[in-house]
Parts: C-alpha cells; sequence; structure tokens
C-alpha cells in the first residue's frame, strides 16, 4: 500500500489491509488534524480492502467528524463499491459523485 498527497487529498495505491492499516492509519490522522476542510481520499488505484482496511476509513470518518472536517471517497473501484452498498455505509460516508446503489450487481 502506498499513500501520497497532503492534508487536502491523499491518493491511496495497493492494498488496505491488515499489513498496511496501522501505517494508512497514520498518515489519515495526520492529514486530518493538520489540515481545514474537506479530506479527498482518492481511491482510485486501491486493488482491495479488507475489513480492517474499512475500519481504517471509517475510523478516518469518524475523526474528521470530530475535527470539523469530512472524508470524502474519490474514485471508489466497483467492487468496493459493492462492499459500500452491501454495508450500506454508501449512506454514512461521502462518496464523491455518490452511488448509484441500484445500478450495481447484488454482493
Amino acid at each position: 500500500m502506498h499513500i501520497r498527497g497532503d492534508h487536502a487529498e491523499l491518493v491511496v495505491g495497493g492494498r488496505l489491509d491488515v499489513r498496511s492499516a496501522a501505517d494508512a492509519r497514520t498518515v489519515l490522522h495526520s492529514a486530518l488534524d493538520d489540515g481545514h476542510g474537506d479530506l479527498v481520499l482518492d481511491l482510485t488505484g486501491l486493488d482491495s480492502w479488507d475489513a480492517t482496511g474499512l475500519g481504517v476509513i471509517m475510523g478516518a470518518h469518524r475523526r474528521a467528524g470530530r475535527t470539523g472536517r469530512r472524508l470524502v471517497l474519490r474514485g471508489v473501484p466497483p467492487q468496493m463499491q459493492r462492499l459500500l452498498v452491501a454495508t450500506r455505509l454508501h449512506r454514512i460516508l461521502s462518496i464523491e459523485g455518490g452511488l448509484e446503489a441500484e445500478s450495481l450487481p447484488r454482493v
């Protein structure tokens, strides 16, 4: 997994899983604590995530709210869109452009 960017936009690539969760959490928390306004998390290059990786995203979402910011997901890959819909997290998370739940195949 690799993350690059600043306190306004981060680009995530590779796998966000149990092995990379601690590093990802540290980068996300620093970006949220050091910036202002929305933090855009570009997931276009993300290959996969597991439950731990999804937990990191949800933790960052909660931290953003506590710091008066908003975590915005951009470029969510289709297989991850289906997971967000299946878990109904698409109703909680801010997703740029939204997700069309009806157009996504069932999980």
